[in-house]
């Protein structure tokens, strides 16, 4: 049960004065439909009217705050001309010009021949000065109530601003006073108020410094809304831990020999140390969730495979779950070979399987007779048994659900679960994103890995690109080219790379290929068979679909309009070459004028190949919203945190979260019990259930 104290927060936004049925859908649209949610919608900037000219002195574009006699109403047509209404002070007059008012309610405000302080944006009008609808117009004993600096919030299509902040002051007078969760001597050494202080100066900044993130009122929340965070995870975490498993290990690691010694190279260092960490992981009696995040072409698929070999020698049977089936047939052909050397029987299932080759795998699975299926959504049918399995592997994590991850370790008893990710996350969000995961990183080449050149170059030179292309279509290579991001539509991407496919096979003829996510999957993987046969060498694509197919031949890589990109797209897209021996390049694309993010982002592809580097720039550049790109997902929302601004908050939340439950597992002390509350503020609610149920 959420607190008694927490009661008058959440409840619906129209339990605010002011707010009826017809606002109500423009705050919820806005901030949420809670009166909490008010209490998180930051300004976004102030407005000062503690300027107080003459009405000679006033100065044209800026806020002032004058005290005038009003000397005359002069009503327009209703039509073109405003209504205007004269005022004076010793120094001169000015007009205050409304538009379609109700002449009644003016002249009831603004009685002729009374003094009244007037607040809004002076304006010069052919040497005169105006004021339209001015904001305040209150009688001269309420001068201080309007001479302040007012916060200024971000708006929706509907609701203006006044309403709104009566609104925010209304929650805030909602906000109770809570137990201090905070250690007290660390929010002392902060410098920070207390939570409710904190919110009423969060919405009350008296200067522009007090916007930005590291006003100590902001932090305070923000870290609040970290700690929250944390702690939810650390007790899914501890829960996970709890649950019964059972140990994998394979003392003799005799199947893992045999692939090592058949590998033309050692595995890195990287390799070497993430297995150890997996290891020690199987060999416990408890389930493991682990996240192996690597660039591209650092070797997570060989880790994995060689984790997926101590479980299938210590008697149980593996899974590696890929998102397309382009990716996941790739899996099966890289592997079937090492496969082979150590004996063991892999199965491949995707749903091109139908009738009786998929009842036969199906059979096999369920009698033991495959060691490793590797699929992809197919996997989780409902008709897909395995004997025993032990370890299941999904490979891009990004692309499934955290109950499709479930489902799968429903197939069997106690499951290890290995997620893994090409795209290199900055630590921030994967503490924030992944933080009921242990993880391990592989910051290591292997070797043979060419450096790719990558250079920037303006689309006015696009014929001296297709020129390039062909000499290097001459010389042997073999050619991506992706398609620009035309906006958030599969059918407008696809459109450009129709366009291009036709400007180039103009150019090039039949050597020219298009794959696109509207495609069959078998039409699209027999063009990418046809790519990696040679059969075609030039291939036009968009960034809808998964072009993860390992094409070491594949050396040039043009991506044409690179600046409507992200840093980690373009980095995982610049991937696909530069796998085997032949000199790479990269060619980004893009159009002038191009913006100053856009410059940055395009130079550090240039400068740098190293994708965590790449990662945590981006992040800097843009925040933690978007940082794996558009479209993939997972990543919390934060209201108060700013991850690019607040890393070093979300790695000390992580750390006071592991300390609170290790001194207190159930949050029964005092602090504890404040430590609840927090959790319930921020609506962490499915952590208090985990909580419960032990």
């Amino acid at each position: 049960m959420r607190p008694e104290s927490l009661f008058p927060l959440f409840v619906p936004v129209t339990a605010l004065p002011g707010v009826g049925p017809r606002l109500a859908p423009l705050y919820q649209r806005l901030a949420g439909d809670k009166v909490v949610d008010l209490l998180w919608h930051r300004p976004s900037g102030l407005v000062d009217r503690r300027y107080c000219p003459t009405l000679a002195e006033a100065i044209p574009g800026r806020v002032a705050t004058l005290t005038v006699r009003v000397e005359a109403h002069l009503p327009g047509d209703g039509g073109r001309r405003p209504y205007k209404v004269r005022v004076a002070d010793d120094t001169g007059f000015a007009h205050l010009v409304y538009f379609h008012p109700r002449e009644g309610w003016l002249r009831e405000l603004l009685p002729e021949g009374a003094i009244r302080v007037v607040s809004g944006m002076v304006e010069g009008f052919y040497g005169e000065i105006t004021l339209p609808h001015p904001d305040h117009v209150v009688p001269p004993e309420r001068r201080a109530e309007v001479m302040t600096v007012e916060a200024t919030y971000p708006l929706t299509a509907g609701l203006t601003l006044r309403p709104l902040t009566r609104a925010i002051r209304a929650a805030l007078d909602r906000a109770p006073d809570l137990p201090e969760w905070l250690d007290p001597s660390w929010r002392d050494a902060q410098g920070w108020p207390g939570w409710r202080e904190a919110l009423r100066r969060l919405h009350a900044p008296t200067g522009p410094e007090e916007l930005g993130p590291d006003n100590p009122a902001r932090r305070r929340l923000a870290y609040d809304e970290l700690l929250s965070g944390q702690l939810a995870l650390a007790l899914v975490r501890a829960h996970l831990r709890r649950r019964k498993g059972r140990a994998l290990a394979a003392p003799s690691q005799a199947l893992r020999a045999k692939v090592l010694a058949a590998l033309p190279f050692s595995p890195t260092g990287a390799q070497i140390r993430a297995l150890a960490e997996i290891d020690a992981d199987l060999a416990r009696p408890a389930p493991m969730l682990r996240l192996l995040q690597g660039d591209v072409g650092s070797g997570k698929t060989l880790v994995a495979f060689l984790a997926l070999l101590t479980a299938i020698e210590a008697g149980s049977q593996g899974a590696l779950m890929a998102p397309t089936e382009i990716l996941a047939r790739q899996h099966f052909a890289s592997l079937e070979p090492l496969a082979a050397t150590a004996g063991i029987r892999l199965g491949l299932l995707t749903g091109r399987d139908k009738g009786k080759v998929r009842a036969a795998r199906l059979a096999d699975l369920a009698e033991g007779a495959i060691d490793l299926l590797i699929g992809t959504h197919a996997l989780f049918q409902e008709d897909v048994v395995f004997r025993d399995l032990g370890l299941a592997v999904i490979d891009e994590q990004h692309r499934f659900g955290v109950h499709q991850r479930l489902d799968l370790a429903a197939k069997g008893h106690a499951v290890d679960m290995l997620v893994m990710t090409a795209t290199p996350i900055p630590r921030t969000l994967l503490l924030s994103a992944y933080g009921d995961m242990d993880y391990s990183r592989l910051d290591e080449k292997p070797p043979g890995r060419t450096p790719i050149d990558t250079r920037v170059v303006p689309l006015a030179r696009l014929d001296e690109m297709v020129a390039a292309v062909g000499r290097a279509l001459e010389a042997g290579a073999r050619v991506y080219w992706v398609c620009p991001l035309v906006e958030e539509s599969e059918q407008s991407d696809l459109a450009a790379a129709e366009r291009r496919f036709a400007d180039l096979a103009e150019v090039f003829g039949a050597r020219v290929g298009l794959v696109h996510g509207k495609m069959r999957p078998t039409a699209r993987d027999a063009v990418m068979g046809r790519f990696a046969s040679g059969e075609i060498t030039l291939l036009v694509a968009t960034t809808v679909i998964e072009v993860g197919v390992d094409v070491p031949e594949a050396t040039v890589m043009v991506v044409e309009h690179a600046e409507r990109f992200g840093l980690a797209q373009l980095h995982q897209l610049r991937g696909r070459v530069g796998r085997g021996s032949g000199r790479s390049r990269c060619l980004l694309l893009y159009a002038t004028p191009l913006g100053e993010i856009a410059k940055a982002r395009l130079e550090i592809l240039r400068a740098s190949d190293d994708g965590f580097v790449i990662a945590e720039e981006d992040l800097r550049l843009r925040g933690g919203g978007e940082i794996l790109g558009t479209r993939q997902s997972g990543l919390p929302e934060y209201r108060l945190a700013d991850l690019a601004s607040h890393g070093s908050l979300l790695e000390h939340a992580r750390g006071e979260a592991e300390a609170v439950l290790e001194r207190d597992p159930d949050l029964a002390s005092p602090r504890g019990a404040a430590l609840r509350v927090l959790l319930y503020l921020f609506e962490r609610d499915a952590a208090i259930h985990t909580l419960k149920s032990g």
